[in-house]
């Protein structure tokens, strides 16, 4: 199975913690070149310090927010300018909680901003390098929600199912241009996003952050919450050679818990 990503580069964004960074080691690994991109600078020269190198490989940082349209074409630009991005990862985190019907607009407009407009932002950036080589990996990670929506997260939800739907038509425009645009639905996983899900889910109850999670446990066949470097395993193989094939799918990484086929 040719897992080789030498030669590479890839841009993986929401890299400080969480998926994000788990993936920017498992693409290191494999040999590509690794731009990571968040907001905080100082957390994310540790990230790329910290990185797998064999050889020739270089990694690097840009702080960003995905917020700020302007800047984060520009800095992405000059970035693909200096090296053609290969790989691009997009990752952002998730909306506050909530149900869909007492969500102010504003809540769906920002989201719709930091998720599908900055992704498309940081595809139109990277996407002339990829053309021009022939190959490129484009992977959103999102939610199972767009196949089963989740109770309490209305705004997310809504955008998310967006995304995958700007994506499924991204794959099928691309394609013949040896690029691939597929969709990465993590489920419970061990990171700030479950974190916050639990806390407000204890204070909508009333019931112990113990229990919550215990109880979110027990709806995974696999009895646990994913650990970051297990989604991140799954995105570096569809960004690997041998995903060549596999394009415009929405894939579930969720230990068995959802309930559709």
């Amino acid at each position: 199975m040719d897992l080789n990503l030498a030669g590479k580069h890839a841009l993986v964004c929401g890299a400080s913690e969480g998926i994000g960074r788990a993936t920017a080691h498992e693409l290191a690994l494999l040999g590509a070149d690794v731009t990571v991109l968040a907001r905080r600078p100082e957390v994310l020269a540790e990230v790329a310090a910290s990185l797998p190198r064999q050889g020739e490989q270089q990694h690097g940082w840009i702080a960003a927010d995905v917020a700020d349209h302007a800047a984060l074409r520009a800095q992405v630009q000059a970035l693909a300018a200096g090296k053609a991005v290969h790989i691009l990862v997009n990752n952002t985190g998730g909306p506050p909680a909530g149900p869909a019907h007492t969500a102010d607009g504003a809540a769906f407009l920002e989201a719709f901003g930091k998720h599908l407009l900055a992704n498309q932002v940081l595809v139109q950036a990277v996407l002339p390098g990829m053309q021009s080589a022939g190959w490129g990996r484009i992977v959103n990670v999102i939610s199972t929600s767009v196949k089963e929506p989740i109770v309490g997260l209305g705004v997310s939800n809504t955008i998310r199912g967006a995304v995958a739907s700007w994506a499924k038509t991204l794959s099928r425009e691309l394609a013949a241009q040896g690029i691939t645009v597929n969709n990465l639905l993590p489920g419970f996983t061990e990171t700030g996003r479950i974190t916050q899900l639990v806390g407000d889910r204890a204070r909508a109850t009333g019931l112990p952050e113990a229990q919550i999670a215990e109880d979110m446990r027990k709806t995974v066949p696999a009895g646990r919450f994913a650990k970051p470097a297990e989604i991140g395993g799954v995105i570096a193989f569809l960004c690997s050679p041998a995903a060549a094939y596999v394009n415009g799918v929405s894939l579930a990484v969720d230990g068995g818990r959802m309930n559709s086929i």
